[in-house]
């Protein structure tokens, strides 16, 4: 089958687009032929280093997908051949104290695709049958594919960690990415007041347009006065950020007393300033996110299906223009996310 996959560490010319073995399913698992996914940070990381994640080279890439069953165990009584799916993409244990209690993405042996294990910038791809659901009804299969790791972390973010209620303001670090925009929509559908930041005009009017209620320009404002301006003083009750270093410090300044920061990235730096007398005098809440678990990934296509959201596409790439698409990523010049379509 034909894939993209890394070699080594180093940038793009350790990303290869060639042949891999077929994956071999197992009882219990089910072989789904991939029609398209999407990028995310980690394919970055794992390109330029991989530090820290348990991996075999070569390494196929890609965490989130969607396709089509290609081949299951004749007794799966929710999936069949030929039905149009989507994949989440970390694989558990199911036996540790954290998946006993329903926290895979907790899990100790958790294992994400295109990380620990050959992932969805490949033909086909095999993996637990728990991890394979229907696709939404008038989905294409780059909109469905994208669910699979933004959406599903925003949705974590916002409703099983923040908790975020209807009344209240959030204010979301860096709108053009995937995470990003998939926070917007989904607070936008849960009746929330939103207020976006970019260092891009162009991006800005462009969320703007999608719904959000103001927008900051990082380039040229102070994010957190402009933040105090709109909410009279107040403070948002809470941030989503997946930026780190270079937002943190507007981020604390940003919040109400009482409020919640959560973080699931650091693309700009792991180590901020923590400001611990701030975050114990204001009594703020300071919270991690990463993906999220299977009954979210239920919860989320639920709304998505009900409530008409659809995932923000920036461009449509064939497998043989991995590389571009990765340096469009990496130049941070996409608004949305970058679909790749594979050969069929």
């Amino acid at each position: 089958m034909k894939a993209a996959y890394i070699t080594g560490h180093g940038g793009n010319e350790v990303v290869l687009v060639g042949e891999r073995p077929m994956p071999e399913r197992r009882s219990g698992e089910v072989l789904v032929r991939i029609r398209a996914a999407t990028l995310n940070r980690v394919d970055l990381y794992m390109r330029d280093s991989g530090a820290g994640i348990t991996h075999r080279l070569p390494q196929i890439m890609g965490l989130d997908g969607a396709g089509v069953v290609e081949d299951v165990d004749a007794n799966e009584p929710l999936l069949r051949p030929g039905q149009r799916v989507l994949l989440h993409p970390g694989i558990s244990c199911g036996r540790c104290e954290f998946c006993a209690r329903g926290e895979g993405v907790l899990c100790t042996g958790i294992g994400y695709l295109g990380e620990h294990r050959d992932g969805t910038l490949a033909q086909y791809v095999a993996l637990p049958a728990r991890n394979v659901f229907p696709m939404p009804e008038g989905f294409s299969f780059e909109e469905a594919a994208a669910l699979g790791v933004n959406h599903l972390t925003a949705w974590r973010m916002l409703f099983s960690k923040a908790q975020l209620k209807p009344w209240e303001t959030v204010l979301i670090f860096g709108i053009s990415g995937g995470v990003s925009l998939a926070a917007l929509q989904l607070a936008k559908w849960a009746g929330a007041r939103t207020i976006v930041t970019s260092r891009e005009d162009a991006k800005l009017q462009r969320a703007l347009a999608l719904g959000a209620d103001h927008a900051v320009n990082g380039a040229r404002e102070d994010v957190d006065k402009a933040v105090l301006a709109l909410t009279g003083g107040r403070g948002v009750d809470v941030v989503i950020e997946n930026v780190g270093a270079a937002v943190w410090a507007s981020a604390m300044k940003s919040v109400v007393r009482g409020g919640r920061i959560v973080t699931c990235g650091a693309t700009s730096g792991d180590q901020p300033p923590a400001d611990l007398r701030r975050i114990f005098i204001r009594q703020l809440q300071i919270l991690g996110s990463t993906l999220g678990d299977l009954h979210e990934m239920a919860q989320l296509l639920q709304a998505v299906q009900r409530g008409g959201i659809r995932p923000v596409i920036d461009s449509t790439w064939a497998l043989d223009e991995v590389h571009g698409a990765l340096s469009r990523l990496e130049a941070g010049a996409q608004f949305g996310k970058l679909a790749i379509s594979l050969p069929q």
